[in-house]
Order: C-alpha cells, then structure tokens, then sequence
C-alpha cells in the first residue's frame, strides 16, 4: 500500500479502495495479506468486530449489497470503455468509485 499525497489526512481512503477492489476480484493477494494482517488494529481503532471488509464496510454503513453494486458499475463502466477504447485499470476504477460514492 504505496502511500501518496491522495491519502494524506484521510485514513479510510486506501482502505476503500482497497475494499472496491476486492469487491470486483482485482485486489492483489500480497495487499489482502496485510489487510488481513491489520484486522486486529483495525478491530482496535474502529471498535468493530469481524474481518477487515466487514469493518469498513460498518465504519461507513454501506447497504449488505455494496460488492454487488460496485461490480455492476465495474462491468458498465468496462462496457463504456471498450466503446472507447480506453480500458480504466482497477485502481483507477476503485479511485473513482470511492470520490464519486463513499467520501465526501
């Protein structure tokens, strides 16, 4: 988890990506690892139980169905692209998805 000027001061950030990520299968198993790795600080920190999506998901109350809409807007937006012929890359999509949906 490289970390950037995007995510300075906003600590929920990588992680909703990340769970965007795992969400339409493009989050890499090394990074998964060290989210799964991090579950009992984020246990600690957010005072939730269950495994790292779970939490993140909670912290911020997406609806149960949250995976299945973000891979319905994943699969539209790879539609639109291939009309274009611009293919966004899964961070991409993930960085998007979570200015235009989860973080205000």
């Amino acid at each position: 988890m490289a970390l950037t000027n995007r995510y300075t001061g906003k600590p929920l950030l990588r992680l909703l990506e990340c769970y965007v990520l795992w969400a339409i299968g493009e989050l890499e198993r090394k990074e998964e690892a060290t989210l799964e790795q991090m579950e009992p600080k984020l246990r600690q920190v957010f005072k939730q139980q269950g495994e790292w999506r779970e939490i993140v998901a909670r912290v911020i109350s997406m609806p149960p169905n949250m995976p299945e809409l973000i891979r319905a807007k994943w699969a539209e937006n790879l539609e639109i692209a291939k009309q274009h012929t611009a293919m966004p890359t899964p961070q991409q999509f993930a960085e998007v998805f979570v200015d235009s949906n989860l973080v205000k």
